[in-house]
């Protein structure tokens, strides 16, 4: 057997089992998060009627359903399948996921969107749970209270303040550099400007919205002025080739 087909059977061995594995941790993890809200309901003698949860839960999904839609898509072509599992069990996947997995594609010098650019992201979100559970178990379970009661106030305050836009400043860079896509970049930054600045402040009822329009209509400008010379050129370069398939 070939190099090419070991490799070739190995990651088709890979996908089955994370999409199997994931889709069971999903399902476990739906189970508990919705277990005790259902205790609540069913069981504590609160006297909720389900026409009110049904009510509840069409409220909240006519203000963040688009996010349901957007953010799978928006985040797929840079994790990859096998990493969106982690991504979406973890959480914080903006901030604090999706820089870790770009950079160190960036670093192992590989494109989002291919084989090993997948690989990289499962490794980079391991390595920022990893470090995530470690840093909140010190800073947070051993020396949580202590630190709070040493660290001036003001300092918190705006450390708070600063620490969104800094982290997503940070997110954007990096994108940008390790897409080498500077024609997507210009039309982004034109459509969230007119998004926040044009449309937001004279319609304010689609602030809710503003995401979602930003994302498709990036997308769609972005595939209307491609540069179509390029149409069609590989992203992943394979190492190796033979009659076989390529080696990645």
């Amino acid at each position: 057997m070939s190099k090419a087909t070991e490799l070739h059977e190995a990651l088709g061995a890979f996908d089955k089992t994370t999409s199997r594995w994931g889709r069971i941790t999903m399902i476990i993890g739906l189970f508990f998060s919705l277990a005790a809200p259902a205790y609540l309901v069913f069981f504590a003698g609160l006297d909720i009627e389900v026409a009110g949860i049904i009510t509840a839960f069409a409220a909240l999904a006519a203000v963040f359903g688009v996010i349901w839609i957007v953010e799978p898509l928006t985040y797929f072509p840079i994790l990859g399948a096998s990493s969106m599992y982690q991504a979406f069990m973890i959480g914080n996947i903006s901030n604090k996921l999706l820089p870790a997995a770009m950079i160190a594609q960036s670093t192992i010098g590989v494109k989002p969107g291919t084989r090993k650019g997948e690989l990289a992201s499962v490794a980079a979100i391991c390595g920022a749970a990893t470090v995530h559970l470690a840093s909140l178990f010190i800073f947070v379970g051993l020396m949580g209270t202590w630190l709070v009661s040493v660290i001036p106030v003001d300092i918190i305050q705006t450390v708070q303040f600063y620490i969104l836009p800094t982290v997503m400043g940070a997110v954007v860079v990096q994108a940008i550099v390790s897409q080498k896509a500077p024609r997507s970049a210009v039309i982004a930054l034109v459509v969230s400007l007119i998004v926040v600045f044009a449309m937001v402040p004279y319609i304010p009822k689609m602030n809710l919205f503003g995401t979602a329009v930003a994302v498709i209509a990036t997308a769609a400008l972005a595939w209307v002025f491609r540069d179509r010379k390029t149409l069609g050129t590989p992203e992943d370069v394979p190492v190796d080739a033979t009659p076989e398939g390529p080696v990645y």
